[in-house]
């Protein structure tokens, strides 16, 4: 598929959920927004091993 960001951008809507994760070397942090950016709750960090995954898909 071959789309421009503004053709990406439109496809977001009011009922969009956006995830972010900005992976890391030894911890990573999670986030959640709506459609105007607007974040639901706190952002979520876990460690960048076994027991961190574990911990954050329990």
């Amino acid at each position: 598929m071959h789309s421009t960001q503004n053709d990406r951008i439109n496809q977001i809507t009011f009922s969009t959920l956006i995830i972010g994760v900005d992976i890391a070397k030894f911890r990573h942090v999670a986030r959640a927004q709506d459609f105007r950016g607007v974040e639901f709750g706190k952002p979520l960090t876990f460690e960048n091993n076994r027991e961190g995954f574990e911990l954050f898909m329990s």
